[in-house]
């Protein structure tokens, strides 16, 4: 089978729709499958000069980007010209409302391919620009009404995506559930586990893993760091993630305190799993969300979590049995929680349980399975 993914950016970018299309890709290439990608030429810092290279085995295609709107979103029309010069069985497209997708549905309209698109939950509430509150409704109601018309199937990560496809265009016989997923490394134990060593850390560990993003909240667990020092010096936090805008403030509010600690964007997937093993609790005090990674890898992790309940997130995470919800900017409640679990073993170790049989469902062989399904519905039927 011959795939294209069209999606807003890839390696050597950070990010949850990234991460989807590689895990997906590298899956199919070793099954035999010959896959394209199709992205802006920004990866959310710089240009990317080199437009076409193959990266473990993947053809990477890199569009040039002629409008940046925001950080991850930017407008690279010569996708259609790229893409429809092609031929491919199927066309994937990532994240509703971009121009891309559009751009890549009307490719597939014009040749008769079969189209996958997946949503990517876009319509959480952001702090978005004046520019992005004026193009994102537009967007809606013209492009993405009908990208999704043109769609033969629209997989939504979260079932709180539903009523908004259906609002914006899309059929309700159209839609497929299909969540995100987290590598199998993660349920492999890391010995020796230094993490906490090469940092100097004895006592209890909190994580935040992710993106530095004002919508993540990651100022929100360092307020509540701070005052949870002022009375407990056996608890240390650390941030872990690519700075998109809120990397400077956590370092300033942190820098001193000695149990504190920032330290930039991870890859390795090793030292990944390594990281959450190391941790006791890990948050996600985010103002809006998807379905972020971080949810099933921290489970699979086997680690409590303490989350805002937005989003897609309550359809995946139970409170008490994977952990606790906090509202976002509940800096009371973020420290109340936090120390729940810290100060209660047996607590801790139940929630770690069944997070690791959540999690057992959410692996990247199962996930993929489920798209090749669709991909195999797709040539069948259409």
């Amino acid at each position: 089978m011959k795939i294209a993914y069209v999606c807003p950016f890839y390696t050597p970018a950070i990010g949850g729709v990234k991460q989807v299309v590689e895990e997906l890709a590298k899956r199919y290439i070793k099954q035999g499958h010959e896959v394209h990608v199709y992205c802006s030429d920004w990866d959310k810092e710089k240009r990317i000069k080199i437009k076409n290279e193959i990266i473990d085995g993947v053809h990477v295609h890199r569009c040039f980007h002629i409008l940046r709107v925001v950080n991850f979103s930017t407008v690279w029309p010569s996708v259609f010209w790229r893409l429809y010069k092609k031929d491919f069985d199927i066309i994937h497209t990532h994240v509703a409302g971009h121009p891309h997708v559009f751009l890549a549905h009307l490719v597939g309209k014009l040749k008769k391919t079969p189209i996958v698109h997946t949503t990517h939950c876009p319509w959480t509430d952001a702090f978005r620009s004046l520019l992005g509150r004026i193009l994102v409704p537009l967007s809606y109601n013209s492009i993405t009404n009908l990208s999704f018309k043109w769609s033969n199937v629209i997989t939504a990560i979260t079932p709180w995506e539903i009523s908004f496809i259906t609002k914006y265009g899309g059929y309700k016989e159209k839609i497929i559930i299909i969540p995100n997923g987290m590598e199998k490394i993660l349920y492999i134990k890391i010995k020796p586990n230094n993490f906490k060593k090469k940092l100097g850390i004895k006592g209890k560990l909190v994580l935040f893993f992710g993106r530095l993003n004002p919508t993540k909240g990651p100022e929100k667990l360092a307020q509540a760091a701070i005052e949870i020092t002022k009375k407990r010096k056996d608890i240390s936090f650390v941030w872990v993630g690519p700075d998109e805008g809120k990397a400077e403030e956590v370092k300033n509010m942190i820098k001193n305190y000695k149990n504190m600690f920032y330290l930039g964007p991870l890859r390795d997937k090793k030292k990944i799993a390594e990281m959450y093993q190391a941790a006791d609790v890990y948050v996600l005090p985010s103002y809006r969300e998807g379905l972020p990674l971080t949810l099933f890898e921290a489970m699979a992790s086997g680690l409590p979590i303490v989350a805002s309940p937005v989003n897609g997130i309550p359809y995946e995470m139970n409170e008490p049995e994977n952990g606790f919800f906090v509202k976002y900017g509940d800096i009371f409640n973020l420290k109340r929680n936090i120390l729940k679990i810290l100060d209660n073993p047996k607590l801790a170790e139940k929630i770690s349980q069944k997070n690791l049989k959540k999690a057992e469902g959410y692996d990247w062989d199962s996930i993929s399975s489920k798209y090749m399904g669709v991909y195999i519905q797709c040539l069948k039927k259409y």
